[in-house]
């Protein structure tokens, strides 16, 4: 099953899973994580707190900067620091 999402030209490519995280928005484009379900509503489709830096995809969330423990939960819920764990490959330009 393919699926499409809208990727900002300017996105850096998705990197190898495992590896850290670049800011492609692909994962938070095709689905939200546990913290974005909340926040969107849905369990697909892209997340609300996604935003574009003009140089990468961020977390909403993360860019208030929460400190303290609600910054240690917002940083667990997206898996912060884990590297990607998107099992989806975007396909090339058409």
């Amino acid at each position: 099953m393919s699926r499409i999402i809208q990727i900002h030209p300017e996105a850096p490519p998705k990197p190898a899973p495992g590896e850290p995280c670049n800011g492609c928005g692909v994962c938070c484009l095709a689905e939200p994580c546990p913290l974005g379900v909340l926040l969107s509503r849905r369990l697909s489709g892209a997340c609300v707190a996604l935003r574009w830096t003009g140089a990468r995809y961020q977390c909403g969330v993360l860019t208030a900067q929460p400190r303290g423990l609600r910054g240690w939960l917002v940083r667990r819920w997206i898996a912060a620091g884990q590297g990607c764990d998107c099992q989806l490959e975007p396909a090339g330009k058409p």
